[in-house]
């Protein structure tokens, strides 16, 4: 598993990670919540994404997650959370502010059992909240031993370069990650933000690279039965699963079959092939899906024809149109 640095700073981060949003909520950790934890591990991912309101239920994927990890070596994997989402109700339940931030970064760290994150998120820009509040609850986490490093995440490039000028002109702790939705089908951070943030030495750790799945072997044949799909809380929304985009997907594969992977497989490529990308962050429900995906590392290379042509591939999707914009 290589590896690459986040950013300018020291971190060093595998070039995939293993997202816990799906998959690892529930009453108690499962043994396939652990035999996938350990075969991600076993395979040379380190680094171990949450959010205080993974689940569901709320909560429930860090405590899950961190019973799993405490049989990993603490010193040889990296633990991140987030907090800025819904997470209970009432006026001090989500948001940017400090009172927010430092509550949730305590109820974390109380359900994982661990002494501190490795990095440790503002979730979402809150424009509720002065920059500066969100800024210095990070900085204290920093500050307190609750963290080592900080990031931010699905923030603008506007609102990251805000960001950077703050910390630098107040002394707090810099974001050394940035974690945006990225994929084949969601390219906003491409007019602006991959950029930004190689200039900045900002890391950058892409989420969803795989769009939900949908840039997978899943639906390459409809909807499956049993599909997340039909889950009431399916993060695909409806309009995104037509025929129209299932004959674009189903483009892809056959031009990742051509390079001897699988569509999911070069999805991951893909995004790694951006130098500026830090690791592409992607989720599992099977041992077999990160078997599968573990296999993406050995061919991030893309010709200037293969890229070509994905463009021409995916200009025909179906989709909104803030995914391809700049902020």
């Amino acid at each position: 598993m290589p590896y690459r640095k986040s950013g300018s700073s020291g971190l060093k981060l595998p070039l995939l990670s293993l997202g816990c949003w799906h998959n690892f909520g529930g009453d108690s950790a499962t043994p396939s919540q652990r035999e996938m934890i350990c075969c991600a591990f076993d395979g040379g991912i380190t680094h171990f994404d949450l959010a205080n309101n993974y689940g569901p239920p709320y909560g429930s994927a860090e405590r899950n997650v961190g019973e799993i990890l405490h049989d990993l070596p603490r010193d040889e994997i990296i633990v991140s959370s987030k907090a800025g989402y819904d997470m209970w109700p009432g006026p001090y339940g989500s948001g940017g502010s400090r009172k927010h931030l430092l509550a949730s970064l305590d109820q974390s760290l109380s359900r994982t059992g661990l002494d501190y994150f490795d990095v440790f998120y503002s979730h979402c820009f809150d424009p509720e909240v002065p920059l500066e509040e969100t800024l210095g609850a990070l900085d204290s986490a920093v500050r307190q031993g609750k963290a080592l490093y900080v990031g931010i995440s699905s923030y603008s490039t506007s609102q990251t370069s805000e960001v950077l000028v703050l910390c630098r002109k107040l002394g707090l702790s810099t974001p050394v990650l940035h974690q945006p939705n990225y994929s084949m089908l969601n390219r906003w951070v491409e007019q602006e933000l991959l950029s930004f943030c190689a200039e900045e030495g900002l890391g950058v750790i892409a989420f969803c690279p795989l769009f939900q799945g949908l840039l997978s072997n899943k639906y390459l044949n409809g909807i499956p039965a049993g599909s997340r799909f039909n889950q009431p809380l399916s993060p695909l929304r409806k309009n995104e699963v037509n025929e129209q985009n299932l004959r674009v997907v189903r483009e892809l594969n056959d031009l990742a079959l051509a390079r001897g992977q699988t569509l999911a497989q070069m999805a991951l490529a893909w995004v790694l092939s951006r130098e500026s990308v830090t690791s592409a962050l992607m989720g599992a429900s099977t041992t077999e899906q990160i078997k599968e995906n573990l296999e993406a590392v050995k061919n991030i290379e893309f010709t200037n024809e293969e890229l070509a042509k994905i463009d021409r591939i995916v200009a025909k999707i179906n989709l909104p149109k803030s995914l391809w914009a700049t902020d």
